[in-house]
């Protein structure tokens, strides 16, 4: 899935340890172009790249559930970009549907969209 998002805070970011290899997770409140809002996950150096304020683009992206709440994902096959600042000139985005609305939790965490190759994606 690709979208372009507004993110409105980031989160302090959390240290990980998996596989014995350390990592950095960060949560951030983002809203569409709907101004529907949805957490974003960031990881390792993304949390230093993206700001509140930032207008960002996931490419590659997908929606699971942690702790009962939708949350985007690059995952490791994703990536994001910063676009801008929310709200600069020539911002171009039409609005559109949602795409995690497709969402179904009930259907083994994973989005429910034939553009998502199922076997790129991430466990979190």
């Amino acid at each position: 899935m690709d979208i372009e998002l507004d993110v409105l805070e980031v989160d302090d970011a959390r240290e990980f340890q998996k596989f014995g290899k350390p990592g950095r997770v960060a949560t951030a409140q983002a809203k569409d172009t709907n101004g529907d809002k949805i957490k974003l996950t960031l990881w390792n150096d993304d949390i230093d790249r993206i700001k509140a304020g930032d207008k960002v683009k996931l490419t590659n992206g997908y929606v699971s559930e942690w702790q009962g709440e939708l949350q985007l994902t690059t995952g490791r096959f994703g990536k994001i970009e910063v676009l801008g600042k929310t709200g600069d000139a020539g911002d171009s985005t039409a609005p559109t549907a949602p795409v995690y609305k497709n969402y179904d939790s009930d259907k083994d965490d994973k989005l429910l969209d034939e553009n998502v190759d199922e076997e790129n994606i991430e466990e979190i």
